[in-house]
């Protein structure tokens, strides 16, 4: 592809309305010691703490893409909610230099497995941390909102008996 094929396709995905659309796995479990815990996985090229996340893919739905990038991304197993929890934004920056905005529409995800081997393993980091942690490791703002309001959730729908072991 010659420079000015590169620039003026470049140029079509950076003006592209609306925003370029990802889904993405918001993954949790229950710990019997520390309670409710979601997983922050590092982005590959950044190093970024975000939660697994992908582009559509031809012939599955949205929870579906979720479950398939927790796995590839993350190693984990568990049923996506069909229902999308909540929204956020970002800009995701191209190889090329080229910032592009990106909707990200984001699927709770219970983990029932965690795999010793997956396709991303050697180039990501793990961690189970609680929402709060979480919400302060990630950059984007509607994303640190999405885990706040994701622990006031699960902290009014799980039995006191649950929570108060992670205290």
């Amino acid at each position: 592809m010659s420079l000015l094929s590169q620039i003026a396709a470049d140029l079509r995905l950076m003006l592209q309305r609306p925003p370029q659309q990802q889904y993405a796995a918001l993954c949790y479990r229950f710990h019997p010691v520390h309670g409710l815990q979601v997983l922050l996985l590092t982005s590959r090229e950044t190093r970024r703490w975000v939660i697994p996340k992908g582009w559509p893919m031809k012939g599955k739905k949205a929870h579906a893409v979720a479950e398939q990038e927790a796995y590839e991304e993350a190693g984990v197993r568990g049923k996506a909610e069909k229902e999308p929890f909540g929204f956020y934004a970002y800009v995701k920056k191209r190889k090329t230099g080229v910032k592009v905005p990106v909707r990200v529409q984001v699927h709770a995800l219970q983990v029932d497995e965690m795999l010793e081997t997956f396709p991303e393993r050697e180039s990501r980091s793990l961690e189970w941390v609680s929402c709060m942690d979480a919400a302060t490791r990630v950059q984007e703002p509607e994303l640190r909102n999405l885990l706040l309001a994701f622990d006031r959730r699960m902290a009014s729908s799980v039995p006191e008996k649950v929570r108060a072991v992670g205290r």
